[in-house]
């Protein structure tokens, strides 16, 4: 298992765009992604889960993976919300 721990900068948060490019992002990789918000879990691969979490400017997320390609994901998908607006 890869993790790493990111701030999240967009002025909104991980709503709906960036949640929805975030999945379709975190779809192209074998690994299992979780996303982890105030330590609630979340599924990386669904929407659903990413919107629940509620994760807003300033909040704290995990990244993590587990599977053959876990270290690219985790560290593409950072990438991701770092650039995301």
């Amino acid at each position: 298992m890869y993790e790493r721990e990111i701030k999240i900068t967009s002025k909104y948060g991980l709503h709906a765009r960036p949640a929805a490019s975030f999945v379709e992002r975190a779809g192209k990789y074998d690994s299992e992604i979780e996303i982890v918000h105030d330590g609630e879990p979340a599924n990386g691969k669904s929407i659903i889960s990413l919107l629940a979490l509620a994760a807003g400017k300033g909040d704290r997320i995990i990244i993590r993976a587990e599977g053959k390609d876990e270290t690219d994901a985790v560290n593409d998908l950072v990438d991701f919300l770092k650039e995301a607006e």
